[in-house]
């Protein structure tokens, strides 16, 4: 049992150091392609050189994170069978197929059309190179959308049915997965967040050729792109978000809990805009679960359901079964002890099935089939010991949802800053001060989107699969060594692939600062 938690410790932490290498490079990928495409579309209607010139610049630092976001993308994709094949096993007939419609579709599609992007200059007419440049930023986002709608059904498990004769789960409607609400919204966050960063990396790279006194006119013209459409994907992101905050208490109302800190609810919930969560505080006690805590009256009930007067469930509350009207009446569901019940009389009801079955005994299959469907709801609870191990980590998921929140606040004044600057008051940007605010503001968003990806995968631990699956259920039958090995490895290679980006990234923005764009 040991080797076991081992093995599934490093391998969750395997999986996390490939996932947040990888989104360090898609976000960039999927709002830098579209602020090339903008460029050159610019370029194509008024056929101005500079105009060009600023195209292909921005167009290299694309093509450099382009080619190591798919490096560690694939690898990402590995896993699932390296370190993952019970998981693979029991969903790849629905799993797999996003993915696979990924690879066919978008990927084909981005590759496709890259070439032409970058070595069509000069060899095909204005007008295909330019569509080829918007074909690859919207294959790049048609990819982000098969990933997510993979993804989204983790988190929310729906167009599926358990087939006990395999042993798995299999496709019965295509399309609810596809269109699953949850995918959606995690898709336009996703995409329109990647548009947000795009622009504050534009934004700050061209506050150091303004810093530079480099190349000035060329950086106000990427800036003023950069502003709008990092301004529109910022606001877009908190909408997507909302949807998404209406999502997880919907279908994950455990994970809104801990993005809260909050153990005990109630009707009309405020929301903490800034706290300090109690370390001593477990859902076992009766203590504070903040130290300090900064509070906005009635906020969470909107935000989970757009009613202020709403019940939002806590931890012990979900624990024990219980939710609220907002009359004030007791409504109990299933508690997690129940549910591990349920999940264990789910267990028992394949192993009959798996016995009758080798029997040939149909009339006793019918009836295991019939228990199954019945309590297959919480399967994953089955392998639980206690209903404490639904909890995901707290402190985690409430950190980073509030840092998310936090900064993505800062970056839509920085924007609103940006923006009035830039087509109102330009002197502004040549400020020292200003310039510095630009460059710093790119780690900044970084963080941010860092953050978002842990709150998401985080706090809906230790489920791989909503409610059907727990993260120690789903790994690979291999020794702990293997995975502590293959972790460095990983560790060190994608750090090496990360440094390579950046040096060749500088190499070509200090080229770029000495080049003319007049």
């Amino acid at each position: 049992m040991e080797d076991l938690m081992s093995v599934v410790d490093w391998s969750r932490a395997q999986f996390a150091l490939t996932a947040m290498y990888h989104w360090l490079f898609v976000p960039l990928t999927l709002g830098l392609s579209m602020i090339v495409a903008v460029m050159e579309t610019i370029y194509f209607r008024t056929r101005s050189e500079r105009w060009l010139a600023i195209t292909k610049f921005w167009m290299t630092l694309f093509g450099i994170n382009f080619a190591v976001g798919v490096a560690t993308g694939i690898i990402l994709e590995f896993e699932f069978g390296s370190n993952w094949s019970n998981y693979s096993w029991f969903v790849g007939d629905i799993f797999g197929a996003p993915l696979a419609i990924e690879g066919l579709l978008a990927f084909f599609m981005e590759s496709t059309f890259i070439a032409v992007m970058f070595f069509g200059w000069k060899k095909v007419s204005r007008g295909f190179h330019l569509a080829s440049t918007w074909l690859t930023a919207i294959g790049a986002s048609i990819s982000a959308l098969w990933i997510l709608v993979a993804n989204g059904w983790m988190q929310y498990p729906v167009g599926m049915e358990f087939d006990p004769a395999q042993m798995r789960n299999v496709m019965d409607d295509f399309w609810a997965v596809a269109f699953s609400p949850v995918a959606i919204h995690k898709f336009f966050h996703a995409v329109f967040s990647g548009w947000a960063l795009a622009g504050v990396f534009v934004i700050g790279v061209s506050c150091w050729f303004i810093l530079k006194k480099r190349n000035v006119a060329m950086a106000m013209s990427s800036i003023k792109v950069a502003g709008v459409m990092g301004m529109f994907g910022m606001l877009m992101t908190l909408w997507t978000g909302d949807g998404s905050a209406l999502d997880v208490a919907r279908v994950q109302p455990m994970k809104l809990a801990a993005m809260e800190g909050l153990y005990k609810g109630k009707c009309g919930q405020e929301i903490v805009g800034f706290g300090i969560l109690n370390p001593d505080k477990t859902p076992q006690n009766d203590e504070d679960p903040y130290l300090f805590d900064i509070s906005i009256p009635k906020g969470l009930s909107f935000l989970a359901t757009h009613d202020f007067n709403a019940f939002v469930p806590g931890i012990n509350d979900l624990i024990d079964g219980i939710e609220l009207t907002p009359e004030g009446d007791t409504i109990h569901t299933d508690s997690y002890a129940r549910r591990i019940e349920i999940g264990r009389e789910a267990h028992e009801a394949l192993r009959r099935f798996d016995a009758a079955s080798a029997a040939g005994d149909t009339a006793a299959m019918a009836a295991a089939t019939a228990d199954l469907r019945a309590s297959y709801r919480y399967f994953g609870y089955g392998y639980l010991t206690s209903p404490y191990d639904a909890v995901p980590p707290v402190g985690i998921t409430f950190y980073s949802f509030h840092i998310m929140v936090i900064l993505g606040g800062y970056l839509l004044l920085f924007f609103v800053a940006v923006l009035w600057a830039v087509f109102r008051k330009q002197s502004w940007l040549n400020n020292r001060w200003a310039a510095w605010i630009g460059m710093l503001t790119v780690p900044i968003v970084y963080v941010c989107s860092q953050a978002g990806w842990v709150t998401a995968e985080v706090g809906r631990q230790p489920w791989i699969i909503q409610d059907l699956m727990p993260v120690q259920a789903a790994i690979s039958d291999i020794p702990a060594s293997t995975v502590v090995l293959t972790f460095w490895l990983f560790a060190l290679m994608f750090t090496a692939f990360l440094a390579a980006e950046v040096c060749i990234m500088l190499r070509q923005i200090s080229k770029g600062s000495n080049a003319k764009y007049e």
